[in-house]
């Protein structure tokens, strides 16, 4: 029985080779792989855990994670409804979810005129975003610096971004994007903004979201507002608005520790609808059933209250990172803290190679950063002071604060 069946694989394998191999006289055309693709960054988080493996004691400030879990109440509410998670459930997401994110959006946010599409992460809802919004060749304005994500997708639908400059402050400057991306033959026809900001760590004050929404408004641009981070705002308020040409992203990821349940939402004009439908069907047909019922709970169960109380956890290593930073590089070379969970060190001029340090960081030091060359920031480092628990922030804070120190050092005499 046995040589009978290595007699039918053999002839089955044999099969294989003479129907792959090309007719005599006939030349194969090589295969490729999209431009689009070939020209898109390759995704700097990937990167730097590539340069982890292997290695059992590196303590990560890279990845933009928390270190809390999802409210346990979240988790029974998804084992729950666990038995009808089986057939597809309605593109835009479950009816219960969708309607606890209108009263969310409405009570927290104060947006009363949008309709809500659930995502598989806030991600997917910029892709969903950029597909239906825009056609190859568009032109779409990034503040600099930017998250690598948003470019990537920009790159890889054939988009052309627009790398818009920011003040000092690392806020949108409103005067120089309108010059920038408008005052131009080939206009953007959208505006990314990230509040509170990624990689930035900063907050944007209301008044300039609103200049910003109204040089869009008139310049006939939609404006993006991501606002993964709105529950991370330090000491500034953060404010959401909506338009017509207004589409607001949010994120289950951050405040509810859902990183790996992959839930985010699109706040959006009714009228878009449609559009964004065809994509959200074409791309995952609908969110996960089961991430969507922890989502749920996580709103019903746990809310606000308990993001504010994980919130508290926050102070102490961000105060540790930021020392870490200030000790290494000087107190004026350190900029964020006012949003979300980033902090952004400046490297001395002598030192612009970004890339180089942040690998040596992890290679020497056992401490991961992101390069700011990643977010259209070269010659700084992106730490993050939320993705471990207390104890190993002390240590990675340390091993920050010494592995710059040589490092820098070591970097500016050459």
């Amino acid at each position: 029985m046995l040589s009978v069946r290595k007699d039918i694989l053999s002839l089955t394998a044999l099969m294989i080779r003479l129907w792959a191999r090309p007719a005599r006289g006939v030349r194969c055309r090589q295969l490729s792989v999209s431009g689009r693709v070939l020209r898109t960054e390759p995704p700097v988080i990937v990167r730097m855990k590539e340069l982890m493996e292997g290695k059992s004691d590196v303590l990560s400030l890279a990845q933009g994670i928390v270190h809390w879990e999802p409210p346990a109440d979240a988790i029974a509410a998804c084992a729950a409804g666990l038995s009808s998670s089986h057939a597809y459930q309605p593109a835009e997401g479950l009816p219960a979810l969708r309607e606890a994110l209108r009263r969310k959006i409405r009570d927290e946010n104060g947006l009363s005129r949008s309709e809500i599409m659930v995502t598989a992460g806030a991600n997917q809802a910029y892709a969903n975003l950029v597909i239906a919004l825009l056609d190859s060749g568009d032109r779409a304005a990034l503040l600099t610096p930017y998250y690598f994500n948003h470019l990537m997708a920009l790159q890889m639908t054939g988009c052309e971004p627009i790398f818009a400059s920011t003040t000092p402050e690392l806020l949108p400057d409103v005067a120089a994007l309108e010059r920038e991306a408008f005052d131009r033959e080939d206009p953007a026809r959208m505006v990314t903004l990230v509040n509170p900001g990624n990689p930035t760590g900063v907050t944007i004050p209301r008044e300039i979201l609103e200049a910003v929404s109204d040089l869009c408004a008139r310049r006939g641009a939609w404006l993006v507002l991501d606002n993964t981070y709105e529950h991370f705002a330090w000491g500034l308020p953060h404010d959401v608005i909506e338009g017509d040409h207004v589409v607001n992203i949010f994120s289950f990821s951050k405040a509810f520790g859902m990183m790996g349940w992959r839930v985010g939402y699109l706040a959006y004009p009714p009228a878009l609808g449609p559009e964004i439908l065809k994509v959200q069907d074409t791309v995952v047909i609908c969110p996960t059933a089961a991430s969507q019922l922890v989502a749920l709970g996580a709103l019903e169960a746990a809310g606000r209250p308990w993001v504010s109380r994980k919130l508290l956890t926050l102070e102490e290593p961000k105060r540790l990172v930021r020392d870490a930073l200030v000790d290494a590089l000087g107190v004026s070379s350190v900029r964020g803290g006012s949003g979300a969970i980033y902090l952004l060190g400046s490297l001395p001029d002598g030192a612009p190679d970004d890339e180089r340090i942040a690998e040596r960081l992890i290679t020497e030091f056992g401490v991961a950063t992101v390069p700011g060359s990643a977010c259209g920031a070269p010659g700084t480092i992106r730490v993050c002071y939320a993705n471990l628990p207390i104890d190993d922030v002390r240590e990675a804070a340390r091993r920050l604060s010494v592995g710059l120190r040589t490092i820098v050092g070591e970097e500016t005499i050459r």
